[in-house]
């Protein structure tokens, strides 16, 4: 029978993962020190592992440490992990911290990252919203400059999509939209977002502040194979007010139409939201593409 959630930290399984816990002389916790990744399985296959663990990776090594474990080993460790999870399709999310150390915020401190990996099940959304989209208001909040906390580094540090998501409920939206200083717009608050106009599909450049997304990738890719033209460009928000139809994708919420922004309606979900929902699925484990 699956379970809600377990985890693994350091070495040790907690078939609850409520009763796992990490010293409180953690960095990651005491200063957002550390990186991870959302990992959705489906059928009992991590999907997109490899591109997920380089990320990992790079975003450890641009903090100025290492994950302490080879791709094979963090493969067999999600492997497990889902065989332990009990149910084909859920979510592992997967992190490495700086480690324990001393109070203070140099690194020096910190011997060893600490690992934790959690299995869980996961639904960001419900079903009729992928059907009738979501809501989504332009937040008073500004993603980071690029040249202070670059938007590549997934990092524990996620205050400012915590506090834009609490703006968009207080306001009876489903998402926010967040914008750079130059009042580009970069992404929502977990989730890239795309625009169509006139059978054009686009979405924000890196540049701007966007992370480069993983399903953000796989569906640019799969849209090109398509024969629909998709291009990286900057974005402002007239864009996205006269949009014919727009749509998220994240680990989480995979493809998600856009029902309306900043109270301006729009086609939900339009042909080319459709036709990206269809090919993703399509792209899943084939067990999962049944069931989607």
């Amino acid at each position: 029978m699956a379970r809600r959630s377990i985890a693994w930290v350091d070495g040790v399984w907690h078939e609850d993962a409520a009763t796992a816990s990490v010293s409180v002389l953690d960095h990651g916790l005491l200063y957002g020190d550390g990186v991870f990744e959302g990992i959705r399985f489906y059928a009992g296959a991590p999907f997109l592992l490899h591109a997920h663990l380089r990320r990992l990776r790079d975003s450890a090594r641009c903090l100025r440490f290492e994950v302490p474990a080879s791709d094979e080993e963090l493969a067999e460790l999600c492997a497990e992990a889902i065989e332990r999870f009990g149910d084909g399709d859920g979510y592992l999310r997967l992190l490495v911290t700086r480690g324990r150390g001393q109070l203070g915020v140099s690194p020096h401190t910190c011997e060893r990252p600490t690992m934790i990996l959690i299995a869980a099940a996961l639904q960001l959304y419900p079903a009729e919203l992928y059907e009738s989209g979501v809501d989504v208001v332009t937040s008073a909040l500004r993603r980071a400059a690029p040249d202070s906390l670059p938007p590549q580094v997934k990092s524990l540090n996620y205050l400012t999509s915590v506090l834009a998501a609490a703006e968009a409920r207080a306001r009876g939206a489903h998402e926010a939209l967040l914008l750079n200083a130059a009042g580009e717009i970069c992404e929502c608050t977990a989730d890239n977002v795309f625009f169509v106009r006139d059978g054009l599909v686009s979405t924000p450049p890196v540049a701007s502040g966007a992370l480069d997304g993983i399903t953000r990738g796989h569906v640019i890719g799969l849209l090109r194979a398509d024969g629909i033209e998709v291009a990286e460009r900057v974005a402002v928000l007239p864009d996205a007010w006269t949009a014919d139809e727009a749509f998220l994708t994240g680990t989480g919420a995979e493809v998600v139409p856009i029902a309306s922004i900043d109270g301006r309606a729009l086609a939900a979900p339009g042909p080319l939201t459709r036709r990206a929902q269809q090919l993703f699925a399509q792209s899943l484990p084939a067990a999962a593409a049944l069931n989607g």
